[in-house]
């Protein structure tokens, strides 16, 4: 056996927590005791030194060339193995350019572009028909995601307690759905911003289509630009934005919030959250969300309490957005001969591995999704209970 061989196996021992057996040069091992809960064949042995720089990426890497072939159920198999994150490997010297990018504007819009411009076609294909990215909100086991979706809209817009011809600002508006049923239900005013390109032009479509121009606008606009609105909000709501705003710009986030809320305003946060900082997956960096950042629950928090934010509730959604994970890899999956045509194999391996290893990630309680509801001030005009 090589020095390669005997090293990642070596490597591979800590990950023993469930037992798994491994082929590679026609040999086959087995990691940990017990009968084997997957089997992996290995077509070429990743570098020792991407290894010890990051096992999500070397291992993703692989797989996305097909150099790694996993056995049986995916969602099955990395939700076994990422329950042992704690114990992966991630040099944040070796890899600080991917970890720690420039989150100046011309950077954070070719971020955005990177997944988002994908084109609304593709991901038309694999969203329900409201494109909702983000967690949707499951009242029963039978809710269909396109139902699910429609009930987290409900929900936030109930949470933001709106009444007719209030003014909504949506930051990271996406498709736009959220706003179009602000308008038709409680007749708000709303303005949507983006930085995706396909983004606004399916929404500004919409708003046309809809014939809400009195109504709605949508701009592509950076947050931090916001006030160039020259526009006070009584509401303001971000759905799955916050994650790529990045660590040093939280404060500068809420100060572009407090200088667009009005004194009674309600704002809303909807995004991905972890229970301690850290500089986030390199795998993801590097393929899915270039610079993505998931923020802790208690530095939003405590930004709340900066800024003298009354916090008036904060749920916690994790189960929802893992069941909303597994209707999309669902849904890309009766797709992907589709997308290996257009995209190629490399493409479909990588977004199939991101979309199960979320999938993985929210079961094991790795990441989670926060809604936190905070006031601009102390108020009375709100009911006393949870009126949603």
């Amino acid at each position: 056996m090589s020095l390669t061989d005997h090293f990642i196996l070596h490597y591979l021992q800590q990950f023993d927590t469930y037992p798994f057996s491994i082929t590679f040069h026609n040999e086959t091992h087995q990691i940990g005791t017990g009968t084997p809960r997957f089997h992996v064949t290995l077509n070429q042995i990743p570098e020792k030194k991407e290894l010890l720089e990051s096992t999500s990426l070397a291992l993703g890497e692989a797989y996305m060339r097909g150099d790694l072939v996993i056995e049986g159920d995916l969602y099955e198999t990395l939700d076994l193995f990422l329950s042992q994150i704690g114990r992966f490997t991630k040099d944040q010297h070796a890899l600080k350019k991917l970890l720690f990018p420039s989150k100046s504007k011309k950077h954070q819009l070719n971020e955005i572009s990177h997944h988002y411009d994908i084109g609304n076609d593709f991901y038309s294909k694999w969203l329900d028909d409201t494109m909702s990215y983000s967690c949707a909100y499951f009242k029963s086991e039978t809710d269909t995601l396109g139902m699910a979706q429609r009930q987290k809209v409900d929900y936030i817009l109930k949470k933001l307690y709106l009444k007719e011809d209030m003014t909504l600002l949506d930051i990271g508006c996406g498709w736009g759905f959220l706003l179009l049923e602000a308008a038709k239900t409680y007749k708000v005013k709303g303005v949507g911003i983006t930085l995706s390109k396909e983004q606004y032009a399916k929404f500004e479509a919409e708003i046309k289509k809809k014939g809400l121009e009195d109504r709605l606008s949508v701009k592509l606009l950076d947050y931090r630009d916001i006030a160039s609105l020259n526009q006070k909000f009584d509401r303001i709501v971000s759905v799955g934005m916050l994650e790529h705003v990045g660590r040093e710009n939280y404060e500068e986030f809420f100060r572009c919030i407090d200088s667009v809320l009005t004194k009674d305003g309600l704002c809303l946060l909807h995004y991905i959250s972890a229970c301690e900082e850290h500089s986030g997956d390199p795998f993801l960096k590097k393929y899915i969300f270039p610079g993505g950042v998931i923020p802790s629950l208690r530095e939003i928090i405590s930004l709340c309490g900066t800024f003298h934010y009354p916090v008036l509730d904060v749920e916690n959604l994790r189960r929802h957005y893992q069941k909303t994970l597994l209707c999309w890899i669902q849904n890309f999956r009766e797709h992907q001969d589709e997308f290996k045509k257009t995209y190629g194999e490399e493409f479909v391996r990588m977004w199939d591995l991101y979309l199960t290893s979320c999938a993985a990630a929210f079961h094991n309680g790795i990441v989670e999704l926060h809604q936190i509801l905070f006031a601009k001030r102390p108020t009375d005009l709100l009911p006393m209970n949870r009126w949603y």
